[in-house]
């Protein structure tokens, strides 16, 4: 890039790398920078010091319903780094051991999702016919879709546990399936958080096409997987994509000056904030705009919840599928990514959502409750121990969804040319790649207004 840029993108994760695309596939040149030496955000991947393997910074999943994203990695050329369900399967093991499996036929929703349950032999059959209770208000939330509204669950300002209890939702079907459903999208528990974030969740995903609900996994490390192939895609068209480039904002009389970079100041007439809620605020330094006075106090407001992943190696395989949930487990998901790594023995990485209550524990004290659930879990696993163990917490891995949390912001500020990207505004979704590519392209759309 021989002239200024027409666009600077502070941030390079699933927000700043999709609104980069975007405005580069336009014609303009984007320089992109980044704080890490690595590009990818919440979502990459860190080299094992003790092995050298690329372990993901914590397990990342997409489903069939993320059309933004899906659209985002076909235009990067990166689709055969995902692997795709044709419909919803979804392996759970008991406390016995025992192993079940929730198949979701190819039929219009939500008449997939009611086959699937009443087939699910370890589900009680009243609970089973209590499913039928939900194909209303997911159809009324899917209509609200269709017509560009906001989702409002019934009864309003609810939790998802309220909601799920309203509307007769029994305990084995909850723990078993609404839960972990409700925990891996939203990371919080559904007893605290909105009702109305997790029915927009289940309204998407129980969209018509069947296909919809499928889990989509990535079959490369999180950086390789869509970071890598975005800053190819960027660099082909003129741009430039910087690492460990910590930026500052500067304003002049309330308008956009410059960035500077390690006291490099390059001019800038637009730039793109794609950092989250808790990074906002240091753009500026210590000069903060009074204009973005309101923008600055919701951010700082949000409650930030966290996630731990505990990477668990063992010395032969250990389970036949690439993923399971574990209802009723403090790990609620295992994935072994020797399926998507080609190797020969398990790699389980077990994830804890909402894990506010674990957080705090020790490394040693999370890796044997893993391994502990695994055992206790897992056919295969029986009478094993891991051969080494890594722990990965996320303290601010996604914002809170609780009732009365602050607004969350639009990509339009009151500084003229400086927009917002991030997961964390306003998108109406959860804090999901989803939500993050979402708002990338929201605030590659208000730049080209």
């Amino acid at each position: 890039m021989t002239s200024h840029p027409d666009v600077i993108v502070i941030g390079a994760g699933f927000a700043g790398l999709s609104a980069a695309c975007a405005m580069s596939a336009r014609g303009a040149r984007v320089l992109v920078l980044d704080a890490r030496p690595q590009l990818g955000g919440r979502a990459t991947a860190f080299r094992d010091r003790e092995t050298g393997e690329l372990v993901d910074n914590g397990q990342h999943v997409l489903f069939g319903c993320y059309r933004e994203t899906l659209a985002f990695l076909a235009a990067i050329g990166a689709s055969d780094r995902v692997q795709a369900q044709p419909s919803l399967e979804l392996v759970c093991f008991d406390r016995d051991r025992r192993r079940s499996v929730l198949r979701c036929p190819r039929l219009p929703a939500p008449l997939h999702l009611l086959a699937g349950v009443f087939r699910w032999d370890p589900i009680p059959w009243r609970e089973r016919l209590s499913a039928l209770k939900l194909a209303l208000p997911l159809l009324r939330a899917r209509g609200q879709l269709r017509r560009g509204e906001r989702v409002h669950a019934h009864p309003y300002d609810v939790t998802a546990q309220q909601w799920l209890d309203h509307h007769g939702q029994g305990a084995m079907l909850q723990e078993w399936l609404w839960h972990p459903l409700a925990v891996a999208a939203l990371n919080q528990l559904p007893t605290d958080a909105s009702a109305d974030a997790f029915v927009r969740i289940l309204a998407e995903m129980f969209a018509p096409d069947p296909a919809a609900a499928a889990v989509v996994l990535p079959i490369r490390p999180l950086h390789e997987m869509y970071a890598e192939p975005a800053r190819a895609f960027i660099t082909d068209r003129g741009g430039i994509v910087r690492t460990s480039a910590l930026a500052r904002v500067h304003l002049r009389d309330g308008r956009l000056d410059a960035v500077e970079v390690r006291g490099e100041m390059m001019p800038a007439r637009t730039v793109v904030a794609a950092v989250p809620w808790f990074g906002l605020r240091s753009l500026f330094g210590t000069a903060t705009p009074p204009a973005l006075d309101p923008i600055l106090a919701s951010a700082s407001a949000m409650t930030s919840m966290p996630i731990v992943t505990v990477n668990l190696w063992y010395d032969r395989p250990v389970m036949n599928e690439a993923f399971a949930g574990l209802p009723g487990r403090t790990m609620q998901w295992v994935f072994d990514k020797r399926f998507a790594f080609g190797e020969s023995a398990s790699h389980l990485s077990l994830v804890a959502s909402g894990a506010a209550a674990i957080v705090g524990e020790t490394n040693d004290a999370l890796s044997r409750l893993a391994a502990r659930e695994v055992e206790a879990s897992l056919p295969g696993a029986r009478g094993l121990w891991p051969v080494r163990a890594t722990v990965v917490r996320e303290k601010q891995a996604t914002f809170s969804l609780a009732p009365g949390q602050p607004a969350r912001p639009g990509p339009r500020t009151p500084i003229e040319g400086l927009f917002l990207a991030g997961d964390w505004t306003d998108t109406g979704l959860p804090a999901t790649i989803e939500g993050a590519v979402v708002s990338g392209n929201r605030a590659a759309g208000a730049v080209g207004e």
